[in-house]
């Protein structure tokens, strides 16, 4: 009889155990339903900058790192993968997690110029990536080798003339903004030069200055250094003002070309489906650094005008961008 009662006494212990983690199971389940996700970021942020290092872009992406890690307190690092005209950073990005831990801190190529430029891609650029912010804009140069005896444009003209084919320009890819900006300047003046095109803008400039090539076209803040010391020579910026960091170089508009813009930029995106809050987060800390005195003090010093707004303006922005360069974009073949 005792014996009896000590497994009848197991039977139902055996049953309350298996009731009690029920409940706790169920208990778990609701508590994680109840607890709200991590805060962004709650971790290391990568920021891909798809050009090498050393250039406008890069070091722009840097002072933000910096910036946004001694804000949040946590790491962001910049991520250096060139190549394809920064086809292939933004392709690393637009295949990523879309956690909000990797953003891509880019300028037009992969955003706007590569889709009518290169005919296999494997990301779509208006649709893999959310937009973020607009961060600044950036004057381009037509500068030359010292050993090129011009100092304007109308004498850049006279001479190529004068030497067909024979003048070779440098720009930071095939497809990028310099790339771009070249041929439209020789459709309009009517000249020919050979394109060699780098992986970036430090690999352009370097090449400049030893006189591999005669002629670059380039994002403006790169060379400024190099123009100021006398080993590249500035013969014009590409925008409707002058630029802060070279005012004593004229614009192509004043040396008679009507209308002549091309201006870059850089914008910061994130692959499509990323959190709204990562996004707002990053939107209002770029916004509060560029309007910053520390922000424009930096822009300047780098040649820059401060951007900043919403998402929603960058998106419009660059579909503003395609209208304008698909026509010449469409015309390069780069493969």
């Amino acid at each position: 009889m005792i014996k009896h009662k000590c497994l009848l006494s197991g039977a139902y212990f055996w049953k309350a155990v298996r009731f009690m983690f029920g409940l706790l199971g169920i208990a778990t389940i609701v508590a994680s339903a109840q607890t709200p996700s991590q805060p962004w970021p709650s971790k290391t942020v990568r920021i891909v900058v798809p050009y090498p290092a050393g250039g406008s872009t890069d070091i722009l992406a840097r002072l933000l790192a910096k910036k946004m890690s001694d804000e949040t307190g946590q790491i962001f690092i910049v991520d250096n993968r060139a190549g394809a005209n920064g086809n292939l950073g933004a392709a690393s990005v637009a295949s990523s997690v879309p956690d909000g831990y990797t953003l891509l801190f880019t300028t037009t190529g992969p955003l706007v110029l590569n889709k009518f430029i290169y005919k296999k891609s494997t990301f779509n650029p208006d649709k893999d990536f959310v937009p973020i912010v607009k961060v600044a804009e950036i004057p381009l140069l037509v500068a030359v080798h010292p050993s090129i005896p011009v100092n304007t444009l109308a004498e850049f003209v006279t001479y190529s003339k004068a030497n067909p084919g024979q003048l070779t320009y440098s720009t930071a890819g095939n497809g990028s903004m310099g790339h771009l900006t070249a041929e439209l300047l020789q459709r309009r003046v009517g000249i020919s030069m050979t394109h060699v095109p780098y992986k970036g803008s430090a690999l352009a400039l370097n090449d400049l200055v030893a006189g591999v090539v005669k002629v670059s076209f380039d994002l403006a803040p790169t060379y400024a250094q190099f123009v100021q010391n006398g080993k590249v020579r500035a013969l014009a910026v590409t925008t409707l003002q002058r630029s802060s960091l070279m005012p004593q170089t004229p614009t192509l508009v004043e040396q008679g070309l009507k209308n002549f813009e091309a201006t870059g930029w850089n914008a910061l995106v994130g692959p499509v489906g990323m959190p709204a809050l990562a996004v707002q987060k990053l939107n209002a800390m770029v916004n509060a650094y560029v309007q910053s005195e520390e922000g424009k003090l930096a822009l300047h010093n780098l040649g820059m005008q401060a951007s900043g707004g919403t998402p929603q303006q960058l998106g419009e922005y660059i579909e503003s961008q395609s209208g304008i360069w698909q026509p010449i974009a469409s015309s390069i073949n780069v493969e």
